[in-house]
């Protein structure tokens, strides 16, 4: 990488990694390319429009930063696979999230998907993955990482995590473990509120920083941090986020991380509501961050980068804290990051036909779960069914619809006469649930489909649920948390899939009407 002269602003500006609203080169990251000099950019699902036009906006960004300061921007994504996937468009694959790949209980499918999707990125060029999530999912009402963890059991987590981070950084794109410490032992969304874990330093060891050290010694590019209190780590009631004890006490110098450091977004509620962005960017450079993550808002972004300006400029924060930074940030990016899209023209393109769809299918077959079956499946095939089939149209953060699905119902249809879906929102009232109860025919099998994005079944589908089971034997399937049935009365056949992806959904159907074996097991526990 060429060597630059920078100015205070060009260093700092280099220390932030920021999103934007655009599917083109908009006013807002223009500005803070050529004007504030940020070094990172973070891609959602609003900056995508196709493969093609992402890989032309990536080399937009690119030539743009060069012209400006050259050097090249790290282009980073949330695609962490399952229900997280910020790039749903032809040319890039769906995989699995983690807890369906932990169910399977095979790390190789990990490291499989994890290159393929690697090599899929860096031709569309993103430099840098936000991903794997390496929390341990151990409380049954966490409402943020649930089926984003590979399971409750550290170890098991941990051997996916590097499964994962072997194989993205085989194909050159930064992985990133998160949420340093550890998020998996909460009941509150960070993007919500603040968030503690009460935990002594002993019980941490043992689990939630388990994964981290295991990432540490397999080479992880970078960690990202959690907007979530540790007492026993940080006695002050102040997030790991913006920690000196928790960044640099616990993660540089007890479990000698030499890689970046980047936040999570400063943004979410539980740093911007006490703190505010901006007074939050310095304490977290302050606390040992290397990479600020600031993902919508201009102003804030601009007001961050410029809080940590001034704070340098007035002598609270030393410049040499900068340049250590900086020298970490520009030592990774010299290794990762500013190829064009156009010289990655070696990289693998998955097309719908392409191998990757034979181990989508693989995998789902080996990660669904048959929890309990009181001889409802298979399906008898001359009796009709009903399926009901929850319809996921609210976005949010963690949970982002496939566009390309199908319910489980339709796939039916495909192959057996006599099916009928009913299709619900996955927040019903009670009135929509009793709808569906006059609806059932004599001697139809009944299948209703749960889906929950939070800690908790919805009402409206834990009262169909109740108001179904007095009067037939249900087949439940839980089509992301598998907690659901911790809410319900206990059906006559209980499958979890961890996801309503494509390839979950085909190989569902042939699981269910006796055509394959599932083979799944629970990588989480299901009792109070």
């Amino acid at each position: 990488m060429k060597s630059v002269q920078l100015t205070l602003e060009q260093k700092v500006g280099q220390l932030f990694m920021c999103g934007f609203h655009g599917q083109e080169a908009d006013a807002q990251i223009t500005r803070l390319i050529q004007d504030y000099h940020v070094g990172g950019v973070i891609y959602f699902r609003r900056n995508v429009q196709s493969v093609e036009q992402l890989t032309r906006l990536s080399a937009e960004l690119q030539r743009m930063a060069a012209e400006t300061c050259e050097l090249p921007l790290v282009i980073s994504v949330d695609q962490e696979g399952g229900m997280v996937a910020r790039i749903d468009k032809d040319g890039v694959t769906r995989v699995p999230g983690n807890m369906a790949l932990g169910a399977t209980g095979n790390p190789d499918y990990t490291y499989q998907c994890a290159r393929i999707l690697g090599a899929e990125l860096k031709k569309i060029g993103i430099d840098m993955n936000l991903a794997p999530v390496v929390d341990v999912n151990n409380n049954v009402l966490n409402p943020v990482i649930g089926v984003r963890s590979y399971g409750e059991n550290a170890e098991r987590v941990a051997a996916h995590g590097v499964a994962a981070i072997t194989g993205y950084q085989s194909r050159g794109i930064a992985a990133t473990a998160k949420h340093f410490p550890g998020h998996g032992d909460t009941a509150v969304d960070s993007h919500l509120g603040m968030v503690t874990v009460p935990h002594e330093r002993e019980r941490l060891q043992q689990v939630e920083l388990l994964p981290f050290r295991q990432a540490i010694e397999a080479g992880v590019d970078a960690i990202m941090t959690a907007h979530v209190i540790f007492p026993a780590i940080e006695p002050e009631p102040i997030p790991a986020t913006l920690s000196r004890k928790v960044l640099h006490g616990l993660l540089r110098e007890e479990m000698g991380f030499e890689g970046i450091i980047i936040t999570d977004c400063l943004e979410m509620h539980a740093i911007s509501k006490p703190y505010g962005v901006a007074k939050a960017a310095v304490l977290a450079v302050e606390a040992g961050a290397d990479l600020i993550l600031v993902s919508h808002t201009l102003e804030e972004q601009i007001a961050a980068i410029e809080a940590v300006v001034e704070a340098v400029r007035h002598g609270r924060i030393d410049e040499q804290v900068i340049d250590q930074a900086l020298e970490r940030v520009m030592n990774w990016k010299q290794k990762r990051c500013g190829h064009r899209p156009s010289e990655r023209s070696d990289m693998p393109h998955l097309s719908p036909s392409a191998p990757g769809d034979a181990l989508l299918h693989e995998i789902a077959c080996q990660s669904i779960t048959v929890v309990h079956n009181d001889g409802l499946l298979p399906l008898k095939s001359e009796q009709g069914v009903l399926v009901v089939w929850p319809e996921v149209v609210q976005r949010t953060e963690v949970d982002e619809p496939w566009s390309h699905s199908d319910s489980l119902g339709r796939v039916l249809s495909q192959s057996r006469a006599h099916v009928r879906e009913h299709k619900m929102t996955t927040q019903p009232s009670y009135e929509e649930a009793d709808l569906i109860l006059q609806n059932v025919l004599e001697g139809e099998q009944v299948i209703v489909c749960t889906y929950t994005s939070t800690g908790y079944l919805p009402k409206g589908q834990r009262h169909l649920v109740e108001r179904l089971s007095e009067k037939h034997s249900l087949i439940v399937i839980a089509l992301r948390n598998p907690y659901d049935l911790l809410e319900i009365p206990r059906p006559g056949a209980y499958v979890c899939t961890y996801e309503n992806t494509p390839a979950v959904v085909r190989s569902l159907s042939l699981a269910i009407t006796g055509e394959l074996d599932p083979s799944g097991s629970l990588p989480v526990r299901l009792s109070q």
